[in-house]
């Protein structure tokens, strides 16, 4: 049977462990830079960025922070404070963790459009969970001369406690989502859809990531093998959250939109992902003089003049109009309108 806790093991995790975090490092920065597009797009102003992304960029980048920090710590060849540089990486550690679950709890609070009863249990959850994420320092690791900095202790009943409520805490989290979309909507729209299927996937991953990271503290093995799954369930849980932001947001910004205002003589937009096309909205004003009748007014709006456009008769012949003559284009009417 393996002794565990024999300086030679400890050795031996501290091994795998370093070249698990470099290969997790590696796959993360891979995440990160694949979507830095989407970043720099509201870092540039060419998206409005609204307060909910503040979650979404901490929990990037909190997470990142973290696994350079560990990448530090685990490659320095030179006494530094292990301590003070572990702490500095549970924190940023722990607060993606914690980030992560605001990002899906801020969609529930939408999707039930932000009833009191659903938002301030939220709060309180999400007060709880972040109380037991930045509960004090639960690493101790020290200097060792040819090894460098070590990990000599966990506090593996608050981790474990943690995990297990970020657990619970996903679990609420999606039931409600799921609850509301499922029961709560007429029809099974494209989006509805997309945020249920997304839901269960960040839930299955995330609580796959947490499980496994639970029973190794749990176990209690050693200080390396109890905090060795940490760093992967912080990992899943940012990765499938800050994804599960950008299909949404990229979903609302280039599928159909309809934006509606009450005032009369109104419009309705379709925005589609080229652009943003107007149609004209009708609007009845009743008089309160019987005499006047019912006038129904109608806005319509001219069609851009500085781009040539084909128009076609009812029999599907090209015709000429003041910015665009077939004739003068080479082309000839034998090539009809095809029947769509």
């Amino acid at each position: 049977m393996v002794n565990w806790n024999s300086p030679e093991e400890i050795q031996k995790d501290a091994t795998a462990f370093n070249k698990f975090m470099h290969t997790l490092l590696g796959l993360y920065i891979w995440e990160w830079f694949t979507s830095l597009n989407f970043d720099w797009q509201y870092l540039s102003g060419k998206k409005t960025f609204r307060w909910p992304m503040i979650f979404y960029f901490l929990n990037r980048y909190c997470l990142l922070f973290a696994l350079m920090g560990i990448a530090i710590a685990l490659n320095v060849t030179t006494e530094i404070d292990c301590q003070g540089l572990y702490t500095f990486n549970q924190c940023f550690g722990n607060a993606a963790i914690g980030l992560a679950s605001i990002n899906l709890s801020l969609r529930t609070m939408a999707v039930w459009s932000q009833r009191w009863y659903i938002v301030i249990p939220l709060v309180a959850v999400i007060l709880g969970h972040w109380s037991l994420l930045l509960h004090g320092i639960l690493l101790k690791a020290a200097w060792v001369p040819d090894q460098g900095c070590v990990i000599t202790s966990t506090d593996n009943n608050i981790l474990a406690i943690t995990f297990i409520y970020s657990m619970a805490f996903d679990f609420t989290v999606l039931s409600l989502t799921a609850f509301k979309l499922y029961f709560g909507a007429s029809t099974r729209s494209r989006l509805v859809s997309l945020i249920f299927h997304d839901g269960l996937i960040y839930f299955v991953i995330a609580f796959l990531a947490n499980l496994i990271a639970t029973v190794f503290m749990l176990l209690n093995l050693n200080p390396v093998m109890s905090i060795i799954a940490n760093v992967p369930a912080a990992i899943a849980s940012t990765i499938v959250a800050c994804r599960a932001v950008r299909r949404l947001t990229q979903y609302t910004s280039q599928g159909p939109e309809v934006f509606a205002t009450t005032t009369q003589g109104s419009t309705l937009a379709f925005r589609s992902g080229g652009g943003t096309f107007l149609r004209p909205k009708l609007s009845t004003k009743v008089s309160t003089a019987p005499a006047e009748g019912v006038h129904v007014q109608m806005d319509t709006f001219e069609s851009p003049t500085d781009k040539a456009y084909m128009e076609y008769d009812a029999s599907g012949q090209l015709v000429k109009t003041d910015n665009y003559d077939p004739e003068a284009q080479g082309i000839s009417n034998e090539f009809k309108r095809p029947p769509y």
